[in-house]
């Protein structure tokens, strides 16, 4: 049985991965900023199978409050043996444009708050010597695209993040997992048209729950994101550029 601590908690795929792990009979920290829809989602869990859910409420920008977050996820649960991190918002690229308060904004809950819980846990799990750590990205922080390059910039740093800790990692029996979606059709992209390339939340997290405990290092979610980005990283800057992306 593992203790799973699950920040943002109330988000479509991090919900469907927690309902994965409570079906399996797992300990549960739920965390998110709505103490009502986490109770809800609690209360489901429990129906589920999960052997123990308890709730933390933060606001992901409350940088000072992460910390005690943490210690009490590990006191809930005695410990934790997998980590999730998966939460953020889709700002308005157009309007970002020429708006440096949605800029920073956007970074601030999409990249920073990310990397620091990042720090609390990998400390944490340094401590402990063993552990997984797992975080959702994006295929966009694989190259900036004229149509979202602020969300892509806070997810590139995410994967870039998480791939230092799995160098200063190699050597113990913590693991460092990045998760990266593709196009996946959640509340936060509710305004989209949906085509073949979409993801329901629910397979997304049979893979990342796969990915978790096979230790998997980098994932794409769908597997066709893999090959697709590999095309569009090879694409000559001068060509790119001028691609309708």
């Amino acid at each position: 049985m593992s203790r799973v601590l699950l920040l943002g908690a109330t988000s479509a795929i991090v919900e469907a991965v927690a309902r994965r792990f409570a079906s399996t009979g797992d300990s549960l920290f739920l965390v998110g900023r709505s103490e009502d829809r986490l109770a809800l989602v609690a209360e489901d869990m429990r129906i589920r199978g999960a052997a123990k859910v308890d709730v933390g409420i933060l606001e992901a920008t409350d940088l000072d409050s992460q910390s005690g977050t943490v210690r009490q996820a590990v006191e809930s649960l005695g410990g934790i043996d997998v980590a999730l991190i998966g939460y953020g918002t889709l700002p308005d690229q157009v309007a970002a444009n020429s708006d440096v308060g949605l800029v920073r904004q956007s970074l601030e809950i999409n990249a920073v708050s990310t990397l620091c819980l990042m720090t609390h846990l990998g400390q944490y799990f340094e401590e402990t010597g063993a552990g997984t750590l797992a975080v959702i990205s994006s295929v966009a922080g694989d190259r900036g695209r004229a149509s979202n390059y602020l969300y892509g910039s806070a997810k590139a740093a995410i994967s870039h993040y998480a791939q230092g800790l799995r160098c200063r990692f190699a050597k113990s029996a913590v693991r460092v997992v990045t998760i990266k979606p593709g196009f996946v059709d959640t509340p936060m992209t509710a305004g989209f048209t949906k085509g073949i390339l979409w993801a329901k939340p629910e397979s997304v997290a049979r893979t990342i729950h796969r990915a978790i405990l096979s230790g998997r290092e980098i994932v794409y979610v769908p597997w066709i994101w893999r090959w697709i980005m590999l095309v569009i990283r090879i694409i000559p800057e001068r060509v790119f550029k001028r691609l309708p992306l």
